[in-house]
């Protein structure tokens, strides 16, 4: 694995995590409902996406059960379209998609100060 896949691929389960902290013990309505937590989570995706954007190909073959695209495109759709943000697709990003987002992550990233880092 190339050193800045690597990085690019912490950031994104960091970000993850964060993002899912956000959601936990949060309804969809209470989520909606504040915001400071919406825009909080949609930080967050928005950086998830930045970085898979700068993953390699090899990679992004290796691990095909990652949504790579999915992924970059809801960070394209939030940045260019800032003010039309469908707050829907942000809550079944957080309760639905992330959870499994991170357990791909995390059986890929070494852990920190194991091997590999």
């Amino acid at each position: 694995m190339q050193p800045s896949d690597l990085v690019r691929l912490r950031h994104m389960l960091e970000a993850s995590r964060e993002a899912a902290a956000f959601a936990c013990g949060n309804d969809r309505d209470s989520l909606k409902g504040d915001r400071v937590l919406m825009l909080a989570a949609v930080r967050c995706i928005e950086i998830i996406g930045e970085a898979a954007s700068k993953i390699s190909p090899e990679l992004r073959l290796e691990y095909p059960q990652i949504r790579w695209a999915d992924i970059v495109g809801m960070r394209n759709r939030l940045i260019h379209a800032y003010f039309d943000i469908d707050t829907d697709l942000v809550c079944d990003t957080l309760i639905d998609d992330l959870p499994r987002l991170i357990r791909d992550l995390e059986a890929i990233v070494p852990a920190e100060g194991g091997n590999g880092t």
